[in-house]
């Protein structure tokens, strides 16, 4: 098991994906995000069934950003209940792994 963690999100515009990617990397908050374009959600909201275009979010970053990353999220987000779940990393490419730590580093730690 390791420190790093994949946090999905999605957004309903590719400008909100994309503001809120900038967002996170720019404050070390995540080490890179990808966004998939393209996705269909099926969900309940507000006792009727949904089916919407959506940009799903894949955010990179370790356990110990996770609040600050979902607080990022939410301040930024025009949903109401904007998605946030951090899955845990089990394992990967060291150097991979090493670079997500650097990246979340704040600027100037050695």
């Amino acid at each position: 098991m390791t420190d790093k963690v994949v946090v999905l999100s999605t957004a309903g515009t590719a400008k909100e994906a994309q503001k809120l990617a900038r967002a996170l990397v720019e404050a070390r908050l995540a080490a890179c995000v990808n966004i998939v374009p393209q996705i269909r959600s099926i969900y309940r909201w507000k006792g009727e069934i949904q089916d919407d275009a959506e940009f799903l979010l894949i955010i990179k970053t370790t356990r110990d950003l996770v609040a600050q990353v979902q607080l990022t999220i939410t301040e930024l987000h025009s949903y109401t209940v904007p998605e946030s779940i951090a899955l845990p990393i089990v394992d990967g490419s060291a150097a991979y792994l090493e670079w997500i730590g650097r990246e979340t580093e704040p600027e100037g730690a050695v």
